[in-house]
């Protein structure tokens, strides 16, 4: 009697990952839209919600990241907001409230300058992620110990210290060296005076 496989099962779909898609693609659509009656055309109109959306994303992770690691997200979150208002921006714009047969000047303004801000946002993101890496590789780097201990159970020998010097008054109170009397060139080694009596030498 052989033993049977089951079946492979399928995939069950995740409800928040479809939902996640479903609302990506509208939103998508409608930055496309946006930009395309700002004066953006062909590949144009379909970069800007590209943008948008990495953006988003990016700035989402990088705050995440920041925030296990415990360090201040900051930066992070200031353009999670910019990108978050730029989508949500033209979901709104898109809903009847503004006409994109007329769309004003501010809003071409806005359309025109969001790649140059997008690019500052993504290369501050990047560069803080850079500085952030290594400022933790320098921290992990082990140091050299400062406060172990000698090997040697014996300490060296103090320098032995100078003698202070001796001031004006200290000199003046030690007594003066005594004479060293000369000795007598007169006087043999047996004890006689070499000198010649009543001649005086």
């Amino acid at each position: 009697m052989t033993a049977t496989t089951p079946p492979p099962r399928l995939p069950r779909p995740d409800a928040v990952l479809v939902q996640a898609a479903i609302a990506g693609a509208l939103s998508f659509a409608h930055l496309h839209d946006i930009a395309e009656a700002a004066g953006q055309h062909g590949w144009k109109a379909w970069a800007y919600p590209v943008s948008v959306d990495l953006l988003l994303v990016a700035a989402w992770h990088r705050m995440r990241t920041l925030r296990t690691t415990g360090r201040p997200a900051g930066t992070a979150w200031t353009w999670f907001a910019i990108a978050l208002t730029a989508s949500l921006g033209a979901n709104v714009a898109t809903a009847g409230l503004l006409d994109l047969a007329h769309v004003p000047a501010w809003l071409r303004i806005m359309v025109a300058g969001w790649p140059a801000l997008a690019f500052f946002g993504g290369t501050l993101l990047a560069h803080r992620a850079t500085a952030t890496a290594t400022a933790t590789a320098t921290t992990t780097e082990p140091k050299p110990a400062e406060r172990e201990l000698p090997l040697r159970e014996n300490a060296e020998p103090a320098p032995a210290t100078e003698p202070a010097p001796v001031t004006d008054a200290e000199q003046d109170d030690l007594p003066a060296d005594e004479p060293v009397p000369e000795p007598d060139d007169d006087v043999r080694p047996d004890g006689t005076s070499a000198r010649q009596p009543g001649t005086g030498l």
